[in-house]
């Protein structure tokens, strides 16, 4: 180019500079446009499963629950340090019911550590704890895998606000995706066990769309776990479905109610058993 002016050379300056010569896969702004959204779709998909692949990961057990749930140590200091200034009230009401709830966060720990030494023991990545990725219930599942020195993996959101993974994902196994849809895709693709805890909306949009997959047999059939009797019994009146007609009694069986991992764990492999469904 020792020929070209500088005048000429400002110019081609300007066209390499320009978004249009850039490859399509260097060029966020194209790989971000409308048209574009179907790409980005099967790359939010592909990149875990490629790597989930690569890693021989064929069964999961999900762990779906509240990221609001607390440890039990970190509710009980809430409420001891409410008590010694004298506070009551509604803000004492409410650490006591976090202090309550916080049982589900060390019984979803304890499931981790079942999963996680299960099988050949810890070494063996035949079936492996996956959550959400976040905190609470989520971060209580993949700690008791790490407890006990087993891989778990994490499937992060990105949302508007900032959320960022639990400390105990397996940081080769933690993703982030954009779609909800894809997520869920992962969530139910290699499942061979949903163990569900009191959530709020994320929880129940997570357990309703199974439940639906299940009784429309979209999807293969797994045992569905609901932990916390009495916590389901209170939110979920599955019963006025049935007697007002909008499900199938059948319907009544996608999913069993218990009161701990221990319960939920002998489930699944007695399900998997009477379906002869090894899982190892």
């Amino acid at each position: 180019m020792f020929y070209y002016s500088k005048e000429e050379l400002e110019l081609l300056k300007k066209i390499e500079n320009s978004p249009t010569y850039k490859l399509a896969e260097d060029d966020k702004g194209f790989l971000k446009e409308y048209e574009t959204r179907g790409v980005r779709l099967e790359l939010d998909y592909l990149k875990a499963e490629l790597t989930m692949q690569k890693f021989g990961i064929k069964h999961t057990i999900v762990v779906f629950g509240s990221a609001r749930i607390l440890p039990q140590a970190v509710a009980k200091k809430r409420v001891d340090e409410l008590l010694e200034k004298g506070i009551n009230g509604l803000e004492l009401k409410r650490a006591t019911t976090a202090l309550n709830n916080s049982y589900y966060y060390e019984d979803a720990r304890e499931l981790g550590r079942i999963v996680g030494k299960s099988g050949k023991g810890v070494n063996d990545d035949s079936i492996m704890i996956m959550t959400g990725g976040g905190p609470g219930i989520m971060e209580a599942a993949n700690r008791g895998a790490y407890e006990v020195g087993a891989k778990s993996i994490g499937l992060n959101i990105k949302l508007p606000h900032e959320q960022h993974p639990n400390p105990y994902i397996t940081p080769e196994l933690c993703f982030l995706f954009h779609y909800f849809a894809t997520r869920k895709l992962h969530f139910f693709q290699r499942s061979k066990g949903m163990v569900v805890y009191p959530g709020g909306f994320g929880t129940m949009d997570e357990l309703f769309e199974l439940l639906t997959l299940k009784q429309t047999g979209s999807m293969q059939q797994i045992p569905v776990v609901l932990v916390g009797k009495q916590w389901w019994k209170n939110f979920l009146n599955i019963e006025f479905l049935l007697e007002e007609g909008m499900i199938s009694p059948q319907d009544l069986d996608l999913f069993i109610m218990v009161d701990s991992a221990k319960e939920a764990w002998e489930h699944i492999i007695s399900w998997h058993k009477s379906n002869n469904t090894p899982l190892f």
